[in-house]
């Protein structure tokens, strides 16, 4: 096993030097640091982690904890944050909580143990004791959450704008008669702006009909009793917004298998981009958002928050897209 002194043998230099490039502490000529890192790569040498921590007080960790891995959203989101921290040097160590409180409770208190120097939490919502408690250990922390607290530092795209958006679409595409679906019932803050987004595109075009349907929560099955539930009122409107992917493709389902067809007789829009939309038949048009960024500036302002550069804080705010795919039907 290769180590510091051979290293040291080989470059024909000092230990104190070989680690001053490895950690890069203190200036040395670019003659030593070539040969010293020339030697490295030819003796594949590894510095050991816990020997380098306690040189340079730093941990080189980001401890990232999410509500589901198995989202797709989600993993999206975990590419953007290991591939920039790879860029940077830091290692990432991930925790899937699946939405117990007492689990990220306990994954809070092993990061802090293992001396992670940011924290990233992913999730629709988060306790406020969890929140407390992140914040208590006064490291950097960024949150992606659909329930924004005071004083968080959060990526987001502008879910009012989007909902506008996508809403006048439909009304450009001669929908006159469109209904919202919401998870409100598990109320968020986002959602409360997705509502007003739909709401300013219907008084915008001076139309007279608005319809909000309540799921109870945000999951497939949810949606798809729902759906169940309004098969004698789709008559009533030829097109539905609905505040997320998941939602949408309950409906969609639920729709289908009680004989209305989409889009010939109601068309449907979801929001969020989910892998599993481009699946369904039909393809469903959605809000795009760009998870994958959403990992990687995180990862960029928790770097520069550990490193004590100055950033934007709180909202940090990401373009979203229009993704237009097959469940929309043209009535003009």
């Amino acid at each position: 096993m290769i180590t510091i002194k051979d290293v040291a043998r080989l470059a024909e230099v000092s230990i104190s030097t070989v680690s001053r490039v490895i950690n890069d502490s203190k200036p040395v000529s670019p003659e030593v640091r070539k040969r010293v890192l020339k030697v490295i790569e030819e003796t594949g040498y590894k510095p050991n982690d816990v020997a380098r921590s306690l040189v340079t007080r730093r941990s080189y960790l980001i401890g990232v904890i999410v509500n589901n891995l198995a989202q797709s959203y989600v993993a999206d989101i975990v590419r953007g944050i290991e591939e920039i921290g790879k860029m940077y040097g830091y290692d990432i160590l991930l925790c899937s909580s699946y939405g117990s409180k007492e689990t990220q409770e306990k994954y809070l208190q092993l990061l802090d143990r293992k001396q992670a120097e940011g924290l990233f939490l992913v999730g629709s919502k988060f306790d406020d004791e969890i929140i407390k408690l992140a914040k208590s250990f006064n490291k950097p922390c960024v949150f992606f959450t659909r329930d924004v607290r005071e004083k968080m530092n959060h990526i987001t795209i502008d879910c009012k704008s989007a909902i506008y958006e996508i809403t006048k679409y439909l009304i450009e595409e001669g929908h006159r008669k469109i209904a919202y679906f919401s998870d409100f019932e598990d109320r968020t803050t986002v959602e409360n702006e997705k509502i007003e987004g739909y709401l300013k595109a219907i008084e915008d075009t001076e139309m007279d009909y608005t319809k909000i349907y309540v799921v109870g929560g945000n999951k497939h099955s949810q949606a798809y009793e729902l759906g169940k539930s309004v098969v004698d009122e789709v008559k009533d409107f030829t097109a539905c917004v609905c505040s997320t992917d998941e939602i949408a493709i309950g409906i969609l389902d639920s729709f289908l298998d009680n004989g209305i067809k989409v889009p010939d007789d109601v068309s449907v829009v979801g929001f969020g981009n989910i892998r599993e939309g481009k699946f369904v038949r039909p393809e469903i048009t959605t809000i795009g958002e760009p998870y994958y960024d959403v990992g990687a500036v995180g990862m960029r302002m928790l770097i520069k928050m550990i490193k004590g550069e100055k950033i934007q804080q709180g909202r940090m705010e990401l373009p979203f897209t229009i993704e237009k795919r097959k469940s929309v039907k043209s009535l003009n």
